[in-house]
């Protein structure tokens, strides 16, 4: 316990106060002296007017010296938009190194130019935009000091032109597209360059290696040479229509036709401040979830993905920690309809953050299911250079509902709540982070043990990371709308790393990393333990190759299938002890054909053992095709009656991007542990910014004989409507 307040102390009053690192970059923008068409020609005079910024420092391999490949980046803007234009030089011949023209690439895989924008000069939010080599967008939210979220997506536009000696990037931002607060003159901003020929990762205002060059702790300033213009009137609506028809196979029932309309709304009610709202949204375009092979024993955690619940998502989703989750969106509408909903979000002013939404759901006959309305309002205040203080409130309720008194149906809570507390820290040059949470929830029938509280601390310099974090989740702790998969513990986790940089031409960097995880019931009777012991070694062409030992003991709470196969459980009370090793090797991504492989063997549940391998091979035909393929496979030897089990996880999938405008996507799946294949194809145009026409096909087989499960068959059609 004294540890717990130590570390608590330690969050709560460690000050993370100091000017910005990088304040004395500037680079001064002013108004276009000339109409820009974005074409990715720097000819307008507008531009040759424009400062430029350049003379980028190196990030990786290493941070001691100044860029050897050259970029020049220049801003201007007008009453309607915000324009950038990045020169980015080759130093080596050759081709420039992209996956495809699909948008929101795997940054580490293309050569590419990023933008990261603070529009409140807080150094917490912000957007990110940018290209790669051959043309494909990249867009994104930004939270958390160097997170970027790019599921987000708006409206704006681009174009990369090709020379021999360099590719240009041009790109034009609506004022209307972004937020920023009323008649500031300064934001923060960084410029990003990744170049695979010469491995080479800039940025033009210094970032440290063991940080991404998104962070926004060391961004320079944009300075204004007059605030930047209102948006004036904004509102964009977004409309859709969609046909589609569906077909349960394995049922037998007939054919269903879909016939809807919907839209989604954006106002600004403000530069910063932003309502949304939907009605009868559809999500059938969204991508299918990457399957897993579940040999876990408890809930999995799968990402939100629809666009409605992403902008300022964070002051919702990322309070708490990853499994200790008080609001998590996927909660809402993926089982049943959602009728409407409405959310206002954004800042302030610099310190406070707001965000406020509400949520109704449609009953579900056939389940019982009431109509269910969810409500959320999330504070947060800056504190410090780059701390902040978060409060959150979660109300589930369901409408006009009295639970049945036949035994045989399925009853809901009629009402769950949360209320929470949390502190984040984040020092001014990013070497201390931090987090410490109180949740507290309320349900029909008053319970004790229904709080949850978690703290931790990292410091992580250049070579050396340690870091320290607990956890306590009540036997009553309850939220419905939040991921919190695992109840009635405490929980331990110190870590430590070191990293060795050697002289050498080949080896960037080598270290070891140990930590070890401790789970206590409410007593503090250990119930489980993984140590980890795994040593990493980074070569300068950017392959990676790791080996691991680990140590692991499980006492069992509930009763387990180790295979998950609804086979027989290992008994309550029963412990299991094994040690594994393993190895992990990434390839360098400047190859067309990429690979990496994944390695575990060792003891298992019931002194058995359990051989893994997964990993994913991929070729690119750039920048028009690219061909991948994930595999998972797990063979598992246990006593009866489990016996030997062996569990295959593919997933082929082929991107065709014919321009950075027109995407098919074919997903397959087979899951050997489900016993089914699934494909989902996604053919979209974006005909206009934002606006799209999706063509979605999705089925379902059984592996043995491939006889259909179901099918279905989506059309639609989206607008981007700027009044």
């Amino acid at each position: 316990m004294r540890i717990i307040l130590i570390c608590l102390l330690s969050i709560f009053f460690l000050r993370a106060t100091g000017q910005k690192k990088n304040e004395g970059f500037q680079l001064f923008i002013k108004a276009s002296t000339s109409p820009i068409e974005i074409d990715g020609i720097m000819n307008e005079d507008s531009w040759h007017q424009a400062a430029i910024a350049t003379n980028f420092y190196m990030v990786l391999p290493m941070d001691t010296s100044m860029a050897k490949v050259m970029t020049e980046v220049r801003m201007t803007y007008d009453t309607q938009n915000l324009y950038i234009l990045a020169t980015c030089f080759h130093l080596l011949p050759g081709r420039y190194f992209v996956e495809s023209l699909r948008r929101d690439f795997a940054f580490g895989k293309n050569d590419n130019f990023l933008l990261f924008m603070d529009t409140f000069d807080d150094q917490t939010n912000g957007f990110s935009f940018g290209a790669n080599a051959a043309g494909a967008q990249w867009d994104g939210l930004m939270y958390e000091g160097g997170k970027v979220d790019l599921s987000w997506d708006n409206k704006w536009t681009s174009a990369v032109k090709k020379d021999d000696d360099k590719w240009v990037f041009e790109a034009a931002i609506p004022f209307k597209s972004i937020r920023y607060k009323k008649g500031i003159t300064k934001w923060g901003i960084n410029f990003s360059r990744l170049d695979l020929k010469t491995t080479e990762k800039s940025s033009w205002a210094p970032v440290p290696r063991q940080f991404p060059t998104a962070s926004l702790a060391y961004t320079g300033t944009l300075v204004w040479d007059q605030p930047p213009p209102q948006a004036g009137l904004n509102i964009s609506i977004i409309p859709y229509v969609l046909g589609g028809a569906s077909k349960n196979h394995e049922a037998r029932t007939s054919t269903s036709y879909r016939k809807e309309i919907g839209f989604d709304a954006k106002v600004a009610v403000s530069s910063s401040l932003n309502l949304d709202l939907t009605f009868n949204p559809d999500f059938s375009q969204v991508e299918v979830d990457r399957q897993v092979t579940n040999l876990d024993r408890f809930e999995l955690f799968f990402p939100e993905r629809r666009q409605f619940f992403l902008e300022n998502g964070d002051l919702f989703a990322n309070f708490g920690y990853a499994n200790i989750r008080p609001f998590f969106s996927r909660r809402i509408g993926l089982g049943t309809p959602i009728e409407y909903g409405i959310r206002f979000s954004g800042k302030l002013d610099k310190n406070w953050r707001i965000g406020a939404m509400n949520m109704q759901t449609d009953k579900v006959s056939k389940d019982y299911l009431p109509r269910q309305n969810f409500a959320v309002v999330a504070l947060q205040r800056r504190i410090f250079s780059r701390s902040n203080v978060g409060v959150i409130f979660i109300d589930k309720e369901s409408m006009n509902y009295t639970p049945s008194d036949n035994p045989s149906l399925p009853v809901y809570s009629k009402f769950n709540r949360n209320l929470g507390l949390e502190y984040n820290l984040a020092s001014s040059n990013n070497l201390w982070t931090g987090k410490a949470l109180l949740l507290k929830s309320f349900n029909p029938e008053k319970r004790d043990k229904e709080l949850s509280h978690a703290a931790n601390l990292q410091y992580a310099s250049r070579r050396l990371t340690v870091s320290w974090q607990h956890e306590y989740v009540g036997e009553n702790y309850n939220a419905e709308v939040g991921y919190v998969p695992r109840k009635n513990y405490v929980k331990i986790n110190p870590v430590l790393s070191y990293l060795f940089f050697p002289k050498s031409k080949s080896v960037l960097s080598h270290g070891p990393k140990v930590s070890s995880t401790y789970f206590f019931n409410d007593s503090f009777s250990q119930t489980d333990n993984e140590s980890f012991l795994s040593y990493t070694i980074t070569f300068r062409q950017q392959s990676i190759f790791t080996g691991w030992v680990a140590h692991n003991f499980v006492h069992l709470l509930q009763p387990f299938d180790p295979t998950n196969s609804k086979l027989d459980s290992l008994e309550i009370g029963s412990e299991h002890r094994w040690n594994s090793f393993g190895t992990e090797f990434y390839s360098k991504p400047q190859s067309l054909f990429t690979y990496s492989l994944l390695t575990r063997y060792g003891g298992y549940y019931a002194n058995g053992t359990r051989l893994n391998l997964s990993g994913e091979l991929g070729y690119r035909l750039q920048p028009y095709l690219s061909f991948a393929i994930n595999f998972n496979y797990n063979d598992i030897r246990l006593p009866n009656p489990w016996n030997n089990k062996t569990f295959w996880l593919v997933g082929p999938r082929l991107d065709v991007t014919m321009t950075n405008k027109l995407f098919f996507t074919a997903f397959v799946q087979y899951n050997e542990q489900q016993d089914n294949v699934n494909l989902n194809t996604r053919l979209q145009w974006r005909y206009k910014p934002a606006s799209d026409l999706f063509i979605v096909y999705t089925d379902n087989y059984f592996p043995e004989h491939f006889g259909i499960r179901n099918r279905a068959l989506v059309v639609k059609f989206t607008y981007w409507w700027n009044i």
